[in-house]
Parts: C-alpha cells; sequence; structure tokens
C-alpha cells in the first residue's frame, strides 16, 4: 500500500496534536506504580500507547476509558504477580519496553518481552547491564545484548552503577522510574555526554510530579532514595510537540496562515524548542491567546546542533529541501539506533528527491536542488520517515510507501494534513 501526494501549493486552517507519546507512556507506567488511581486527560491513542496499555492490563494494572480520560487503577509498588512466566509483546514501542524491562525487575513473576524484528536490533545491553549491577537477573533469550529479554522479578538491592548516556535517553529514564521502589538507595553515574537531555528533565519532572524526588549534579550523577510513588489523582498530558514540528515545517514552507491551537506554552518536551530552529532558518512563527501561527517565509540554510531534539532534527532536514544554502545537522547520533537507521534512511529519500546529501556518524550535509524530483519514498517502517516526508510534496509529487507506519503516533496524520494543503 502506498499514498499519492500531488504537489501541493499551501496550507492553511487550523490544526490540533494529539497528546505526546513520550509523556504519555511516562504517565502510564508512573500512574500504574503509583499507590491510589490517577485521571490521565490527553493521553495519545496510538499503536505504541495502546502496547504500554495492554501490558499494563495484562499485568493486573486497571486502565479503563472513561470519557475524555484513562483512568489507570494504581498498583501502589511492585507491577505483576508470582506464577507462570508470561509474554509481553511491545512491539517497536521503545517508550514500553525498556521502562518495562526496569520496572518487572521490582516485582514477583517472570516476564519475556518481545517485540518486532526491528526492535530485536536495537540495543539494550546498556541498561540491562546496570540494572544487574543493581541486583536483577536478566537473561538475554537470543542475541547478546538485544531483545527479547526474560527478567525475573525480585525486587531492585540498589547501590551504585554506571550507565553511559551517549545511546540512549530512554536507558537512563527507565532506570530513573526504577529506582525509587529498591530496597536502597540508588546512585547512576553517567559517563560522557548524555544525549537528548529534554527527556532526561522530563522524566524526573514527572516523577517529581508524582511524589517522587531525583537528587543530580547536572547531567552526570543521579541518587534517588527509596520512596512511593502517589498519584496526583488527575494528570494532563501536552500535545506532541515532535508532531507539531511537522505542520510548523509546514507552514514555513506553504503556510497560508497556518495556526496550531494547542501548543503548550512552558513545554516539558524538547522538541517544543523546534520553532527556534525553523526560526533560525528564517521562518515566521508568533504565538498569541489563540495558538500558534506560522507563514511561508524564505528560509536559508543553517549549521545546527540539535542532539537535543533528534526526533523533529528529521523535520528540519526535509525542511532544508525548501532553503537556500546547505544545512548542516549536528548531534544526531542515536539516529543510527531508532526505528530504522535514520542516517542512512534521510541520506537515500532526500537524495531521491535531488538533494546532495553526506552523513558521517554524527551528522547530515544537505545541499537542495534547484528543483525537486518527484520521488517514492520508502518509510522503512519508521512512523517519522512518513511524516517528515510528506512535506516534500510542496515542491513535487510523492509517493509515501506503506503511509499506516504513522499509526505508531498520529494514527490520522494523512488525513489531518490532507484537510488543510491545497494543490
Amino acid at each position: 500500500m502506498s499514498l499519492q501526494l500531488p504537489a501541493h501549493a499551501a496550507i492553511s486552517g487550523e490544526v490540533r496534536i494529539p497528546g505526546s507519546k513520550s509523556l504519555t507512556n511516562r504517565a502510564l507506567l508512573l500512574a500504574a506504580l503509583a499507590t491510589r488511581d490517577t485521571r490521565l486527560y490527553g493521553a495519545l491513542d496510538s499503536e505504541d500507547t495502546a502496547l504500554m496499555r495492554a501490558a499494563l492490563t495484562q499485568l493486573g494494572v486497571p486502565v479503563e476509558i472513561a470519557g475524555d480520560s484513562l483512568l489507570i487503577g494504581g498498583c501502589g509498588g511492585a507491577l505483576g504477580a508470582a506464577g507462570d512466566a508470561q509474554t509481553l509483546y511491545l512491539g517497536l514501542a521503545g517508550t514500553a519496553y525498556r521502562p518495562l524491562t526496569a520496572a518487572l525487575s521490582l516485582g514477583k513473576g517472570e516476564y519475556v518481552l518481545e517485540g518486532s524484528a526491528r526492535m530485536r536490533e536495537r540495543p539494550i545491553a546498556p541498561l540491562v547491564d546496570t540494572l544487574t549491577t543493581l541486583g536483577a537477573r536478566i537473561d538475554y533469550l537470543e542475541s547478546e545484548g538485544y531483545p527479547p529479554v526474560k527478567v525475573f522479578g525480585g525486587g531492585l538491592e540498589g547501590g551504585v552503577a554506571m550507565l553511559p548516556g551517549t545511546l540512549s535517553s530512554q536507558f537512563l529514564t527507565s532506570l530513573l522510574i526504577a529506582a525509587p521502589l529498591a530496597k536502597k538507595e540508588v546512585r547512576i553515574n553517567v559517563p560522557g555526554t548524555q544525549v537528548s537531555k529534554p527527556y532526561i528533565d522530563m522524566t524526573i519532572g514527572m516523577m517529581a510530579d508524582f511524589g517522587v524526588e531525583v537528587d543530580r549534579d547536572n547531567y552526570s550523577r543521579y541518587v534517588v532514595r527509596p520512596s512511593r510513588y502517589v498519584s496526583p489523582g488527575e494528570y494532563e498530558i501536552e500535545a506532541d510537540a515532535s508532531s507539531a514540528s511537522y505542520f510548523l515545517a509546514a507552514g514555513a514552507i506553504a503556510g497560508d496562515s497556518l495556526r496550531i491551537v494547542n501548543l503548550p506554552a512552558n513545554s516539558v518536551q524538547g522538541d517544543a524548542a523546534f520553532a527556534d530552529a525553523l526560526r533560525a532558518m528564517g521562518a515566521s512563527i508568533d504565538t498569541d491567546e489563540r495558538g500558534t501561527r506560522v507563514s511561508r517565509a524564505a528560509l536559508t540554510g543553517v549549521d545546527i546542533d540539535l542532539n537535543h531534539m533528534p526526533d523533529a532534527a528529521m523535520t528540519l532536514a526535509v525542511a532544508a529541501l525548501f532553503a537556500t544554502g546547505a544545512t548542516r545537522i549536528r548531534g544526531i547520533s542515536t539516529w543510527r539506533i531508532k526505528e530504522t537507521d535514520r542516517l542512512e534512511a534521510m541520506r537515500c529519500e532526500l537524495s531521491k528527491l535531488g538533494a546532495e546529501v553526506k552523513t558521517t556518524d554524527d551528522s547530515i550535509d544537505i545541499i537542495p536542488p534547484k528543483q525537486l524530483r518527484p520521488a517514492r519514498i520508502k518509510t522503512y517502517g519508521d512512523h517519522r520517515m512518513a511524516m517528515c516526508f510528506s512535506l516534500a510534496s510542496f515542491g513535487a509529487p510523492v509517493e509515501i510507501e506503506d503511509p499506516k507506519v504513522v499509526e505508531k503516533t498520529f494514527p490520522d496524520y494523512f488525513d489531518v494534513f490532507g484537510r488543510l494543503v491545497r494543490t
């Protein structure tokens, strides 16, 4: 299956962005671990969040859809129970697979955590090694260092551990969420440079919302003392800043008064800074009480470090096709271990459109063509490839292979996009 997008001349109107995947899956797990029930508002309903909800339900956590909210029954600590080994299928949802690997080591029972073929290629050794140091028992079932894994509940003792921060912020997020439920204090040392720092800030902020404080020394050392999560009662999920990036970029390329009505003013999401990256290229973006308005502008290539927003960096790479001059995006080494090897995927698909593209392990250079070429875009099973390359239709007709991959985070993306664009 593929989707034909004609060459579009403009985009206009108003759009409401669905809830954040990262916030939703964190909130689901924190609510499950907390005392008392939590009502979540604005939670994203997508493939990844459905996988987390299904896993929690399988573990005995009450999850109820109640009108425009989700009601999560708090378990007051450890998940699961002793008995026969259970298998949890978590697809390609890293925001479910990795945190549950840590959380299930706290309780009772045995759990096999399965995933998609691509999930089996995404490393998990840094997290497993650290959890093992703290007293967990986790076995690899096929390839050393990669899913699937078998987690044996029994609790975390606590202590001192080292967790490199250069691969993924999800490893540290997973460990931090589990740490307060260890038997003793957990101290985490992070050598090297931590990637995707805003996601760590998000995790620590949400833990505080559920009553747990983390002592930290910048992004290099963390101390978590034994404590319990306490439900705030109600919790609001922000609109997804990564999903908003496609419409911000579309407006900057071809906007006739496009307005995003629900971007939070003081977001906890790192990708909320994407508007500033677009402004650096010359985009016209204004915010008032009615939302964020973006209009077409003459864009200029930039040299920019987007380590703090690797997902939205993909959107900027496609926006670079419409800029004058070259663009270099740095700090994106984590692209290699995402839903696909995004560095190689972006190089291939941008080249199809006529761009001159060079990559290193940490950067991508894009020289736009004078005129974009029509192209069939391969999505590699990656939702963000499908969404960001829809923007190429403002320069030439494009065909998007496997458009249903957007169900991972934004199920009706192409319906929303289609209502706003015109030829």
